[in-house]
């Protein structure tokens, strides 16, 4: 996320080939809205990691918005860019060489979740809204820390959900917080793991949390270019994900957030984007008491 997502963002495990729809420029959109925040997060990185960073591994890398900003901060390091979709990979890859950026990006087609085939030694690894994604954590974290050198940093980012964009008080913001108590219902199936401690489970993995923070990360007016455009693609899943799951007046309330009429978000003056961030900074644990 945006990677934080990255996003961050970005943002992730994908079951089929094709990304899902509206995903890959939601990610896009989120590391853009929020690219000082992304960057303030990678300088953080770089204080902790030190100067000699030169293989970086961002896990569930989607388009690439966590790669891009961590090789610009990074200006000597190559990334491996690791997702289990090979059309983000393609679309990543694409973006690095038209970016001058192709001969410091290597793509791996893995669902990290069964270990990181053929990496080792990385300096850093970046996981930005992906490890909650894995059926198994335990097994995750152990394939990370034996693809991490001794003394390597993991740097892990959650988001709260999707991010929110009506005012709190009235009933825009009463509808989305009746739609976002909805999807945590059926992700609370689907993602077993989202919004796990990851603390707690990193600690149970070996490693040492050296650095654990949650940041509200908030756009008021005058929104960014984009802002528009990145509320409706998130309320256009949002719609599709709860069709059959909230009442029918939701539906139709949703409805014309997307509709292209004067409620449409695309037209408000009052949005504000909201998201909250919860970042962990760990080292494998028998190496952090070394060094």
């Amino acid at each position: 996320m945006a990677h934080a997502h990255q996003h961050h963002h970005n943002q992730h495990r994908h079951d089929s080939a094709a990304p899902p729809n509206g995903l890959p420029e939601i990610l896009d959109l989120d590391a853009a809205l929020f690219a000082p925040h992304l960057t303030a997060l990678t300088g953080r990185f770089a204080c902790l990691a030190g100067d000699d960073v030169r293989h970086i591994v961002d896990l569930g890398s989607g388009t690439g918005t966590g790669t891009f900003a961590l090789l610009e901060q990074f200006p000597t390091a190559r990334v491996t860019a690791v997702d289990s979709s090979p059309a983000m990979l393609e679309r990543l890859v694409s973006a690095a060489r038209e970016r001058g950026l192709g001969d410091r990006v290597r793509a791996l087609e893995a669902d990290a979740g069964a270990g990181l085939p053929g990496v080792a030694d990385a300096d850093l690894v970046w996981a930005s809204a992906s490890l909650h994604h894995l059926d198994d954590p335990a097994t995750a974290l152990a394939g990370i820390r034996a693809a991490l050198r001794p003394g390597g940093l993991l740097a892990v980012a959650e988001v709260d959900g999707m991010p929110s964009f009506l005012p709190v008080d009235g009933g825009p913001g009463e509808l989305e917080a009746r739609c976002r108590a909805a999807l945590d219902g059926l992700h609370a199936e689907r993602l077993p793991h989202r919004g796990a401690d990851w603390g707690s489970l990193l600690t149970a993995a070996g490693f040492s949390v050296e650095q654990e923070r949650v940041e509200p990360w908030e756009l008021r007016a005058p929104l960014p270019e984009g802002a528009g455009r990145y509320a409706f693609l998130v309320f256009e899943r949002i719609r599709g994900s709860l069709d059959g799951h909230v009442d029918a007046d939701d539906l139709a309330a949703l409805d014309r957030l997307i509709d292209g009429g004067p409620e449409d978000v695309r037209h408000r003056d009052d949005l504000v984007v909201r998201s909250t961030r919860r970042t962990w900074m760990a080292r494998p644990a028998r190496e952090s008491a070394k060094a």
